[in-house]
Order: C-alpha cells, then structure tokens, then sequence
C-alpha cells in the first residue's frame, strides 16, 4: 500500500513520527503533501514572518524528501474546510490507501483533523495519527484527583517521574525509498499576504540549521544559561523556539542534547549543570501549556482560564495601544522590546513578561489585544505557550501570578539590562544617556529631558497599580458576597 504523510507543523525527517511509521506500514513508497491554507493562517493571526520561515523550512525539507525519494505535493486549500478534499485529491492522484500525520492539539485545528478524517474513512482510506509536538502527549499525565494540571510545579515533577519511568523513543530519519513516478511540486517562494520585513538571514531554515543552532548552544551557552537567561543585552538563550513551533527540530532531540549536557540527569543533582536543568524546565513549561489547551479548550477561543477575570472590564486606550505596539510608551525596556519584536519577529523570553505586565497591568489593556499582536508578529508564535504567557501575565490564567503582584518596569529595566546596552541598542535616541537614567529618562534634569527626542511616560505606574489592584479586587469582593 502506498502512503500518504501529511507535514504541518512538524517539517523535518529527523525523529518525525508519524513518517517513521508511514515508513514501516507501506509497502509501496510514500507520498508527502502540504496543505497551503491563507485563510487559516489568517484566522489564526499567523505572523508573516513565521509563514515565510515555514515556507522556506519546507524547501529545504523538499530537497530532504527528493534524497530519499519521497515527492512533496503541495496544494491550496483557502480555508479549513477545504483541507480534506484537497488532501484527498492527492491521494487519489497518487494513488495512497492511507494518511499518516501527526496531531495537532488547538480547537479548530483537532476538529479540521476530524473532519479529515472522517472523509478519507468514508471514501475507504486508512488514517493514522500520532503523538511527536511534545516529548509526552498532552493527555499522558493526570493529578491524583485525574485531573489536568494546573499548576507548574507538580506537572514538572509528575512529567520527570514519567519520562524516567518510560523512556524517550528518537527515531532516526528514513532511509531512501524506492522511486516512485509521481512527480514533486515547487514550493511557493512568498504567499501572498504574508510577506515577510524581517531578513531571512536571522532565521536560517532546515534541520542543519536547527541542529548546528542546538550544538552551539550546547557548547558555549548552556553552562550560564540559568544565570545569563534573564539578560537580553547577552546571545545566551538558545533561540530555538521557532524551529520547536514549526516542528524543524523535535523536543526529544532538545531533550536528549540538554540530559546530555547533565550527565544525563533531568533534574538537580551532585555535579549537575545548573543551566541544563533550568533549559529543561523551559521545556516542559512548553509541554505544561499543551496539555492546557487539550485540557480546557476554552483558552483556544478567547476565553480566561479563570472565568471570574472575563468580567474584567479593560481599559478602552486607543492611543495607549498603538504607542505600545510601536514602542513609544515613554519607558525604555518596554520600547525596546517592542522595537525588538518588529525588526526581528523574536521578543526576549523576560521581555515578553514586561511588555505583557505593562499592557495588562499599567495600561489596563485587555491581555487578548496583546496575545493577537504578538502572534501576528511572532516567528515563534504557538498558541499553547503565547496564551499562557499573556495569561499568567494578566492573572487571568493558570499557575497565574497573584494580581497583586505588578512587575515594575523600570525595576525590572535595571535588573535585567544594567548597563543598559539593550535599550541603546533598540531605542538609539537615548544612546546618549548615561547612567541609570537610561531606565528613566523622566528623572532627567528639565532642560535635559527636554533634548530628547523620546516621549514621557504615558502612564503613573503607581497610579496604574492602584487601578489592578482595585479591578481585581472586586472581582474577590464579588465572588466573596456569593
């Protein structure tokens, strides 16, 4: 039986599961499709720059294919309903008995798959589908009352024991197959509607490029990644989270590197490495969000973790938004980061909780305005751990930071970047401060102040605070009156 592999976001050879099994269930070569869905991307405020890097990560991964005589078809479907037919026009064209793909794990993207495959049963095909976005599949772990998981902490805790326990499988990719008489598609070089600003250089593709980009980190920069984490001015973090989200490398691979790195270990331990450690808790924290949205779908669709925060009645702050979008609120770290995340389409991990806290926190702006413009900005974007960033930045979701707890921006702007470099190097009209008024340009003489071409602090942090706390604690003085 020949087999159909459908690659989403999983574009590599290399420990793919559900092409490992293709592989061994078809005894008459394999077929590979990809499925180029504008308004799906679109619907999911897919950023460009992340179409542009799938797309050029799918290049790379045809000529991967063609070596090992697998052709890639691709085909347009201009929205989600139009998956299953298109898909089985390829397999009809190709003569498949059968679809392999791996699961995806968002509301409309599992009921897509359902409707997938539904009508290839219909017509008579096999269909296979199988767990590889996450070292353990978002449903494998349960609280002692068989429950998802909620809070970090113990999920790390039960995720380690299992993996121990049961092991990590990495397959190998491929061998080359026998050739077949169907001929490969040309991969599109742009889509339109999602071209990218950002310089492709910064985001190489394909699976060398991830891997080269693992080892390196590995080498130089794990050792001093839980002390170096938090510091945006410094090439420490291993910048892998765009090719995690497009599936160009597995989480077993970053896995089996980072245990490599600890003596094999997972955890702490006698002469462990401290940055390991921490580098394998940033993935689980990837997994802990999966299992979320598997677990209360309601996050998929706009809604809080905790249903008590959707009463929150946000500020209505046109201008607010749109000056923190360009990066003009008048506090450095803030702009900087989001200049960062416009010229790069990649935020600093910390910075994404300051900008996400001064959004929510001293502007008062509804946490979904922000998870949409950092998703259509993005390369990395993933819905599981975008939302669960806003939320727990907003206090709205799980394993939430207490509401009263309000990162001050310019207390974190002189924790995380002392010397200020990061700032100057993405807000270039404050270059010329020196000290710690980098942090707060306001605390400048007057006629000093006023030489500068950057604006005022568009907001009173302490007023702001005092507004949460005052939001939230309603919310409290409600539920309490029930």
């Amino acid at each position: 039986m020949r087999t159909l592999v459908w690659f989403r976001r999983d574009l590599r050879t290399d420990d793919n599961t559900a092409l490992s099994h293709a592989c061994a269930a078809s005894d008459d070569g394999l077929v590979a499709v990809f499925v180029a869905s504008p308004g799906e991307w679109s619907a999911h405020d897919d950023a460009p720059v992340k179409v542009d890097f799938w797309l050029r990560n799918l290049r790379v991964l045809g000529e991967a294919l063609a070596r090992l005589n697998i052709p890639l078809k691709i085909v347009t479907a201009p929205t989600p309903r139009g998956v299953a037919p298109a898909l089985l026009g390829v397999a009809r064209e190709c003569g498949c008995g059968a679809l392999f793909f791996n699961h995806e794990y968002e509301v409309n993207e599992a009921a897509r798959d359902d409707a997938v495959r539904r009508h290839f049963e219909k017509h008579g095909l096999i269909v296979r589908g199988y767990h590889d976005r996450a070292v353990l599949a978002p449903d494998a772990l349960r609280t002692g009352a068989g429950g998802c998981y909620t809070v970090f902490s113990p999920y790390r805790r039960s995720w380690v024991k299992a993996v121990l326990e049961r092991g990590v499988e990495v397959r190998p990719a491929p061998g080359r197959q026998r050739k077949l008489d169907v001929r490969p598609d040309p991969v599109p070089e742009r889509v339109e509607g999602f071209e990218s600003p950002v310089d492709p250089a910064l985001w190489p593709a394909g699976e060398g490029a991830a891997r080269a980009r693992l080892e390196l980190f590995c080498r130089q920069r794990i050792q001093g990644y839980k002390a170096d984490r938090d510091t945006p001015a410094l090439d420490a973090t291993s910048r892998l989270s765009p090719y995690l989200a497009a599936g160009v490398i597995s989480p077993r691979r970053c896995l089996e590197a980072a245990r490599a790195c600890n003596g094999g270990r997972l955890d702490d331990g006698a002469g462990s490495n401290p940055g390991a450690v921490q580098w394998i808790s940033e993935l689980v924290w990837r997994e802990f969000y999966q299992q979320v949205l598997v677990g209360f779908p309601r996050v998929c669709m706009h809604r809080a973790f905790r249903p008590a925060t959707d009463r929150i009645r946000w500020a209505e702050d046109e201008d607010g938004f749109g000056r923190w979008c360009e990066g003009r609120t008048g506090v450095p770290i803030v702009d900087a980061a989001m200049r960062q995340l416009r010229a790069t389409g990649w935020m600093h991990n910390r910075l994404r909780m300051v900008a996400a806290s001064y959004l929510t926190k001293d502007l008062f702006i509804d946490w979904r305005r922000g998870e949409r413009f950092f998703m259509q900005h993005l390369v990395d974007g993933d819905l599981g751990s975008n939302n669960g960033g806003w939320q727990w930045s907003a206090s709205t979701g799980t394993d939430a930071a207490p509401y009263f707890r309000i990162f001050n921006p310019v207390s974190q702007s002189r924790r995380c970047d002392p010397e200020g470099l990061f700032i100057r190097r993405w807000v270039p009209e404050l270059s010329a401060v020196e000290g710690d008024a980098i942090h707060d340009p306001s605390e400048l003489p007057g006629l000093l102040r006023a030489t500068l071409e950057y604006p005022a602090p568009i907001v009173d942090h302490g007023a702001a605070r005092e507004r949460v706390l005052a939001a939230f604690k309603a919310l409290d003085d409600r539920a309490a009156a029930r």
